[in-house]
């Protein structure tokens, strides 16, 4: 085994002894723990036997960290980078990259032969695969697994979550022999603390020394309406207590992005830097600007300067890298940023302090998960610098103290699958595969294989069902059965309607002066019979009727409610295939699979990745992207690839040949949306040109100071948007049958759109 300068942790050495042995291994330990050097352990293998090892990253931001650590490290000779837009040294020893990547070189489409992508490759590293819970992107873990050919050993690296060993059993079934390292130890152990508004000046330990909840702790008052909007922020108070009791640096969660900024500007005059300190950060930062000078009239500079920073998806890619460049290097005592800070970013505080734990959602405020609290808590406790990590939660009106304790002691959640089947997906196994090969990868799943535990909830209502119609069993003291009663209860009600009838005959009759018809006579006859057949049946005189009746009602009701389930179990069971069977339907009748082999469109569509690849596929299909300028064609993409926005904002106008485009893409959605409907597909379609008036501005050379002045918008918001251009537009330059003139087109617009701050990571 390498010998590392330091002496591992155990859970550390038997994770590393696995490695040395061939096995793949899963490895769950809290955040901190120092998973990585398990990592580098497979990595000096790698080195020494003269293999190859990729090591993927759920983001593009901690593949650059990666990449840039293990040049550092190894020397850049020996390291890659490969992601979305960046390739670097691609056939290294160690290549870095997205999980995405991975997956597509296992598709062998756009990058080469699987064979060529993986060749002398022994491991693969899947860091932070408790991305699997991701909605929308979790499938590329599980296909990434099982398509990985079994001679390569992976080493999946994970936050703590409930089911590593249900994790670890599907790993061992669809790839190779793999074993668990599950650790619940912290190097740097966890502290506790409250803040209620009621004591401003001072933070309170959350539980007393016994493990109770600390009683000095008040619940936050319930205000309501223009009150809860004027209520005061206490984020100086307490960003000063932690000062005060040496528990900088510190990461301040938010969930608004707006508040991190307001957070950030309120403690900016706490005096958190020595003026050392301070020349210091001016120092850096001018180095920085020199070198980015598009942050030159960056209005948070002032901030940085006074230790303070805000870190969210809205600011650009760059002045986030500064501000965790300050922060690692101790110059910044506070970042107040969002949960996405909690991903795996390289940004090690002795404290972090969670402003609530309850979010606001499309559908009203609910409860931080236990795995979303424990992640932004592990942010705290720095190995080798800090004795005790500290976390500081905030209350709040919308949880008690008793809420916030339950859930910082509560277990992490399990790892749920988000498997579901795509176009691309479909193609690219229908390429390789027969359809009932294809069945077997899909049914190899990891939701598939959990289904058991996904479908628990609802098998136990189906227990519950029986095991109440079984209670409800009524023995008849004639022991007549359940159809006896039905039967007089049939007989009953005809009579009971016939008499109503026959009555209402001989009033009206009377009513007249005329005497009951031949016909009304044996009505009423007919009707007296159905009275002496009744007396016939022993549940006549029953005293039990009632209660033997009203039991079969609430019988009948339950299992027509036990058949609804009972289907919602099949469908659940064959969820999976049943998605990879719609898929290939709507493919069918486009005519991208002929006898379930892709056309050449279904190849072309099987190299495209996208939220719906069939979608775009047809729009290049259709030819309405020929004869466009480069501006116009990255203004058409980025209205097809902008998903729905949260806030309603108007879209400035654009040239005259993107609105017509747009038109016509109109009618390509209708149509694609129609045959989704009728085959049950869920696939977004956009149209959404909030941004495209500003990537043709900055496609025809505009400055980036008259880009951002056009839209109230954060700069990141713009730059992710321009990104997402970029990535579909470099896939018209790979993927197969695209026109000539298009694929002109898409790289000049990509060398366009690629300057100071969009090109910057």
């Amino acid at each position: 085994m390498y010998e590392f300068p330091f002496e591992l942790d155990d859970f550390q050495k038997e994770a590393c002894e696995y490695i040395t042995n061939g096995q793949s291994v899963v490895v769950c330990a809290p955040t901190g723990a120092g998973k990585t050097v398990i990592a580098q352990h497979a990595i000096h293998c790698a080195l020494k036997d003269n293999t190859r090892i990729f090591y993927t990253t759920p983001l593009k931001a901690l593949s650059n960290q990666k990449y840039y650590d293990f040049s550092e490290k190894y020397g850049s000779d020996k390291v890659g980078l490969l992601t979305g837009d960046t390739s670097i040294n691609r056939n290294a020893q160690i290549v870095v990259m997205t999980t995405e990547v991975f997956r597509n070189m296992l598709y062998g489409t756009n990058l080469g032969a699987v064979a060529d992508n993986l060749k002398n490759v022994k491991y693969v590293v899947l860091d932070e695969v408790h991305y699997m819970n991701d909605e929308q992107r979790g499938t590329v873990w599980e296909e990434s697994i099982i398509y990985c050919p079994t001679d390569i050993q992976i080493i999946a690296l994970s936050a703590t979550v409930a089911n590593a060993d249900e994790l670890t059993a599907w790993i061992n079934t669809v790839h190779s022999k793999t074993e668990l390292v599950n650790t619940d130890f912290r190097p740097v152990p966890l502290k506790f603390f409250y803040f209620d508004s009621s004591q401003p000046d001072k933070i309170l330990p959350m539980f007393t020394p016994t493990g109770q909840l600390n009683k000095k702790i008040k619940p936050e008052k319930r205000v309501w309406g223009n009150k809860a909007k004027k209520q005061k922020s206490y984020v100086r108070n307490i960003v000063k207590c932690l000062a005060e009791q040496e528990m900088l640096p510190a990461i301040y969660f938010t969930f608004s992005r707006r508040k991190c900024d307001e957070q950030m500007e309120k403690c900016a005059d706490l005096n958190l830097v020595s003026r050392g300190e301070q020349a210091k950060i001016r120092q850096i930062i001018d180095e920085y600007i020199a070198e980015n000078p598009h942050l030159y009239n960056n209005k948070h500079i002032e901030y940085l300067v006074q230790g303070v920073a805000s870190h969210h998806a809205g600011l650009l890619p760059a002045w986030k890298n500064l501000v965790e460049k300050l922060f690692q290097q101790g110059l910044i005592k506070v970042v107040f940023a969002t949960e996405t800070l909690a991903a795996g970013i390289n940004m090690p505080a002795r404290s972090t302090v969670i402003s609530s734990t309850s979010k606001r959602t499309d559908s009203g405020h609910r409860m931080l998960t236990a795995s979303e609290f424990l992640q932004m808590s592990g942010r705290a406790g720095r190995r080798g610098m800090d004795e005790v990590g500290y976390v500081t939660v905030v209350g709040t009106m919308f949880q008690t103290p008793e809420e916030v304790a339950e859930l910082v002691l509560s277990d992490a959640n399990p790892l749920e699958s988000r498997f579901s089947p795509s176009y691309s997906m479909v193609l690219n196994l229908l390429q390789r595969f027969s359809l009932d090969e294809a069945k077997e990868l899909i049914l190899k799943s990891f939701g598939y294989f959990s289904s058991d535990s996904r479908l628990k909830p609802l098998l136990e209502m189906q227990a519950a069902y029986d095991s109440d119609i079984a209670e409800r069993a009524f023995v008849c003291p004639f022991r007549k059965t359940d159809s006896d009663l039905r039967e007089y209860d049939k007989i009953r009600n005809i009579y009971v309607q016939n008499r109503r009838t026959y009555k209402k005959i001989c009033k009206q009759e009377k009513s007249k002066n005329r005497p009951l018809s031949d016909d009304a006579k044996k009505f009423g006859i007919e009707t007296k019979e159905l009275l002496n057949k009744m007396h016939t049946f022993l549940c006549d005189t029953c005293k039990l009727y009632k209660k033997h009746t009203k039991n079969v009602e609430v019988i009948e009701r339950i299992e027509a409610r036990k058949r609804k389930l009972s289907k919602e179990i099949e469908k659940q069971r064959d969820i999976f295939w049943n998605k990879f069977l719609s898929h290939r339907a709507v493919l069918y009748e486009f005519g991208y699979i002929n006898d379930d082999y892709p056309t050449d469109n279904g190849i072309m569509t099987s190299q495209i990745r996208s939220e719906n690849e069939l979608y775009i596929a047809e729009i290049i299909n259709s030819n309405v992207l020929l004869n466009l300028t480069p501006s116009q064609l990255a203004a058409v993409i980025c209205a097809i690839t902008t998903e729905d926005l949260r806030i309603d904002i108007p879209y400035l106008p654009f040239s005259t040949p993107v609105r017509k485009t747009l038109n016509k893409i109109r009618d390509i959605r209708r149509k694609v949306e129609k045959v989704q409907s009728a085959n049950a597909v869920e696939a977004p379609c956009y149209i959404n040109p909030y941004f495209s008036s500003l990537i043709e501005l900055w496609v025809e050379g505009s400055e980036w100071e008259t880009i951002i002045e056009q839209i109230d918008m954060g700069e990141g918001d713009i730059v992710r948007a321009f990104k997402r251009v970029v990535d579909v537009l470099r896939q018209f330059t790979t993927i197969s049958n695209v026109p000539e003139e298009l694929v002109f087109t898409a790289r000049d617009a990509i060398d366009k759109i690629q300057r100071s701050p969009v090109d910057i990571d």
